[in-house]
């Protein structure tokens, strides 16, 4: 779903473990380029963010709502512009970005549970553990003050969690 102002609706997902690192994902684009994000993905007509968020868990890492809870999430839209060689004008709506709700979630079966390749057309083909602050400098550079922001956002939730 395309809004008004050409932004594509989408959640993000941040998973953390009992060791407070988050889930960090390799993706390969078109061009057999690597790079590495948070899970996202958009929000179909007559979905909720949330319902959005449990569809995109399992289809690119295979959880469930079993396998999480709900730690936090963003309270507004955040939005990014794509760079102008991404945008495809061929395609009507044009889409100029990205208007994301952000889901922190934490893991509660083991890393086991954890399926890149759980769809035909998988999304990641790795993954890895990381530094919560790790993806900041990492991420592609238009989604970099996105990721700024919900890391802020998200880092004392993190570091105040308790695990036995």
């Amino acid at each position: 779903m395309i809004d008004n102002h050409g932004y594509r609706l989408n959640v993000g997902i941040v998973l953390c473990n009992t060791h407070k690192k988050v889930l960090w994902a390799r993706k390969k684009s078109k061009q057999n380029n690597y790079y590495w994000q948070f899970p996202q993905g958009g929000i179909n007509f007559g979905e909720t963010p949330k319902q959005a968020m449990y569809r995109e868990l399992f289809e690119e890492i295979g959880l469930n709502y079993k396998d999480v809870c709900i730690l936090s999430t963003t309270r507004y839209w955040i939005h990014y512009k794509l760079p102008k060689k991404l945008i495809r004008k061929n395609i009507n709506p044009i889409c100029l970005g990205q208007k994301q709700k952000w889901f922190l979630l934490k893991l509660k079966s083991k890393d086991s549970k954890i399926n890149v390749y759980n769809q035909k057309n998988y999304t990641f083909d790795q993954w890895k553990w990381v530094s919560i602050w790790y993806p900041i400098r990492q991420v592609v550079f238009f989604k970099r003050n996105v990721y700024k922001r919900i890391i802020q956002d998200f880092s004392n939730t993190i570091g105040s969690l308790k695990f036995s």
